[in-house]
């Protein structure tokens, strides 16, 4: 899984029981690796630069400004513009068991000059220029992201005179994967932009913390007050996927976080999440992520750096 080595963790200083944080600086890029111990609300973090910020150990609620709150677990990322203040709960941390996240926070010129090379070299099928992607960009690596993070999680911490070099090469596939992978987010703007207070607000909420279980669009609707086949057009409506396919994505999302534990099986994974049979989840998690449940968590458990 994506993770720290031995010799980070015991290198590193430990002088908060709350974000704790060690960071390593280049020319286009500053990696800052965060460490809580205990639980805590309300933790407000921004910074200077766009940033790219990708769990590797524990849960966090994220607040974002505007915007509906969900969590941020193993195996996502988040992509926020310059001087955005996250406010982040860390409701499950303990010493034993912390909450740990990257966050990569890369220059705008570095990130503009991608852009460039991509419109002059790589234009879109539409002749539409490439651009910065939606921020608040919230998705779950696919496996070529996930190994550049890895290999950049190396590259910082390594003591080589060429490393300048090397992590610019890495960011400039980075940003690119990323852009092209801004059509598989999490949630569209709509869906975090919801009221709290509205009745699908209720319902999207009660499907995240009720994933374990049966979940079928009759009951749904009768939550939102709402006959099936109205709710069913409403949701599609306002959050443009159907209420099924939203279940999916959080379970999806689900799995992937608990893949990179090596202690869990399939069949538990799979049970946890919610689906019914190891082939429907199959089919679903290799349609999101193209590759094999098992292939993902036999990679995601790769050496540790």
């Amino acid at each position: 899984m994506l993770g720290l080595s031995d010799k980070f963790l015991s290198n590193r200083k430990l002088e908060s029981l709350v974000e704790n944080q060690t960071s390593y600086t280049l020319n286009n890029a500053a990696l800052h690796v965060f460490e809580t111990h205990r639980q805590a609300e309300r933790v407000l973090l921004k910074f200077d630069q766009p940033v790219l910020a990708s769990m590797v150990e524990g849960k966090k609620i994220m607040h974002l400004r505007d915007y509906e709150s969900f969590d941020f677990l193993p195996g996502e990322s988040l992509v926020l513009p310059s001087n955005e203040t996250m406010c982040i709960d860390f409701p499950e941390a303990v010493r034993k068991k912390p909450t740990r996240c990257l966050a990569l926070a890369i220059s705008e010129d570095k990130i503009n000059k991608v852009l460039q090379l991509m419109n002059e070299s790589m234009p879109k099928h539409d002749r539409s220029e490439w651009g910065l992607m939606d921020y608040n960009f919230h998705f779950v690596n696919d496996m070529g992201i996930f190994q550049i993070l890895q290999r950049l999680l190396f590259l910082f911490t390594e003591n080589h005179p060429s490393k300048d070099f090397f992590v610019d090469n890495m960011l400039r596939e980075l940003i690119i994967r990323i852009l092209q992978t801004n059509e598989r987010k999490i949630y569209s703007n709509s869906t975090l932009q919801l009221s709290s207070n509205s009745r699908l607000a209720t319902v999207i909420r009660y499907i995240r913390e009720h994933l374990h279980e049966p979940l079928n669009v009759e009951d749904l609707s009768s939550k939102a007050c709402l006959s099936p086949s109205h709710f069913y057009r409403v949701f599609k409506t306002e959050l443009g996927i159907s209420p099924i396919e939203f279940i999916n994505n959080e379970r999806i999302k689900l799995a992937v976080g608990l893949l990179q534990d090596k202690k869990r099986s399939i069949k538990n994974v799979y049970l946890e999440c919610g689906f019914e049979s190891r082939s429907y989840f199959n089919r679903v998690f290799k349609a999101r992520q193209h590759l094999s449940p098992s292939d993902y968590q036999a990679k995601a458990q790769s050496e540790p750096l």
